[in-house]
This record gives C-alpha cells, sequence and structure tokens, in this order.
C-alpha cells in the first residue's frame, strides 16, 4: 500500500471508532446513550490503538497532522512529504465521519439538539475562551508528542506500542479532555466537520466554522513544542526552533490569563 493511502486508512479507522463512539454515547435511542466521558475516552484511546495496527508497518501511522509537523520539525521525517500526509489525514478523516453518518443513519431525525449532532463529528469548547481554547488544544497536543517520542525510547515486547500510544490518548482524555474535547489533531476535528457541512444530516444546524481554527492552529503549534522539547530535553539540546515555539507558547498563556482576568472584570 502506498503511504499516502495508508494514512488516510488509517485515519479513516481512527475516525470510524472514535467519532462512532461520539454518536452512540450522544444519539437519541441508541442502546448506549448517556454512558458517559469514561466510554468517550476509552473509545478514542481504543480508536487511535486500531489505527496505529492498520497503518504502522507501512506509513508510521501518524494519522494525525501534528504528529507529521512535529517530527518533520526535529527532522524525523521529510518535509516533503508533509503536505501529502496531511492531505489525506484530512480525507481519511471525512471517510470515517461518512462512515459514521450511514452507521448511524436513522438516529440523526431522532435527535434534536443540532450541537448534539455537531458534538459526534467535531469538538466544541465546555467555556468559550478564545485564547484559553487555543492554549488547552496547544497543551493537550504538545504532550500527545512529547509522549509518543519517549514511548518510541522505549523497548517494548512487539505490537504492544499501539496499545500504550492507545492508553496515552485515553490519559489525555480522561485528564485534560474536558475542557475542550480534546481534538489534539487537526484532521480528526477538520475533516468531520467538512463531512457534517457537506452531508444531508438532518437538522444539523450549523458547523460552527468560527471555532474551527482552533482545534487546527492549537495541535499544529503544540506538536511542533512537544517535539522540539523532547529534543532539547533528551536528544540535541535547545535549537532556534524551540526557542521560538517556547515564546509563541508563553505569548499565548499571558493572553489567556489576561483573557480570563477581562472576563471576570466584566463580570464584576
Amino acid at each position: 500500500m502506498n503511504i499516502y493511502v495508508a494514512e488516510l486508512v488509517g485515519t479513516a479507522v481512527l475516525i470510524y471508532f472514535g467519532c462512532g463512539v461520539n454518536a452512540t454515547v450522544s444519539l437519541n435511542k441508541s442502546y448506549a446513550q448517556g454512558a458517559g466521558w469514561i466510554v468517550i475516552a476509552m473509545g478514542w484511546g481504543i480508536a487511535v490503538t486500531l489505527g496505529i495496527y492498520a497503518v504502522g508497518t507501512i506509513s508510521g501511522a501518524h494519522i494525525n497532522p501534528a504528529v507529521t509537523f512535529g517530527l518533520a520539525m526535529v527532522g524525523e521525517f521529510p518535509w516533503s512529504d508533509v503536505p501529502g500526509y496531511i492531505a489525506c489525514q484530512v480525507l481519511g478523516a471525512m471517510v470515517g465521519a461518512t462512515l459514521v453518518w450511514l452507521q448511524y443513519l436513522p438516529h440523526w431525525g431522532k435527535t434534536e439538539e443540532p450541537e448534539t449532532k455537531l458534538g459526534v463529528f467535531s469538538t466544541g469548547p465546555a467555556i468559550p475562551s478564545t485564547f484559553s481554547n487555543l492554549l488547552s488544544e496547544l497543551m493537550g497536543a504538545a504532550i500527545l508528542v512529547f509522549a509518543i517520542m519517549f514511548i518510541g525510547a522505549n523497548s517494548f515486547t512487539e505490537g504492544l506500542n499501539p496499545l500504550v500510544v492507545g492508553g496515552l490518548v485515553f490519559a489525555i482524555g480522561v485528564s485534560m479532555g474536558g475542557s475542550t474535547g480534546y481534538a489534539i489533531n487537526p484532521a480528526r476535528d477538520l475533516g468531520p466537520r467538512i463531512a457534517h457541512f457537506l452531508l444531508p444530516i438532518a437538522g444539523k444546524g450549523d458547523s460552527n466554522w468560527r471555532y474551527s481554527w482552533i482545534p487546527v492552529i492549537g495541535p499544529l503549534l503544540g506538536g511542533a513544542f512537544g517535539a522540539l522539547l523532547y529534543n532539547c530535553l533528551f536528544k540535541e539540546g535547545a535549537s532556534l526552533y524551540f526557542w521560538v515555539s517556547l515564546f509563541a507558547v508563553i505569548l499565548i498563556i499571558l493572553a489567556a490569563i489576561r483573557e480570563q482576568k477581562n472576563t471576570l472584570s466584566n463580570h464584576d
């Protein structure tokens, strides 16, 4: 299989199981409706594991532009392959989301709330706050890529590595996912959001494009910072790119703190 096709297939597997657990927990008349956050986090962890098992030996199973971008930033992936990987990841996410739509075809008309339907496909903030939401996605993707790199530095019984990475995603979900729904993957959010926009979903409402840039830019910045931080601490030391990314992260942190101060002042 071609490496680009592999990324499309792996991402489609990820989204079919990941958005699938969102649907089964959220949509009316589903037997698992209301199963809760732990089930969702577990479903996404298993989804990542299956996506890696599907194509890991072919393309490396990035299945996430934040991983692709982060590895390219530290010279562990060729920049020439980055556009093709990211394009196929987004397309794969659209395919996976379309399969979920078909899987739950009778349930969309039985679910009244447009925001619930959008939540099956894409993420959204629990508390809308631009820089805080951006920081949340940045931090989630940073620890994802940082941890993937230190997990990869260890030796595991052959075949267990995808399970460990799936456990990592589960841990991110239960520990840090409550603020923005932990996209931590631009393709995971953008591909299904495009599918939501294009598909004839009954009563679907708006696709919330005004928020859509946050789960794209945040994870890309976080993926780069996570990879550069790992390189700084464990390998080659601090590079110019690391200091630039650190400066950007600090600016976003300061903007988020200021945003919350302004919010509190306005409430007073």
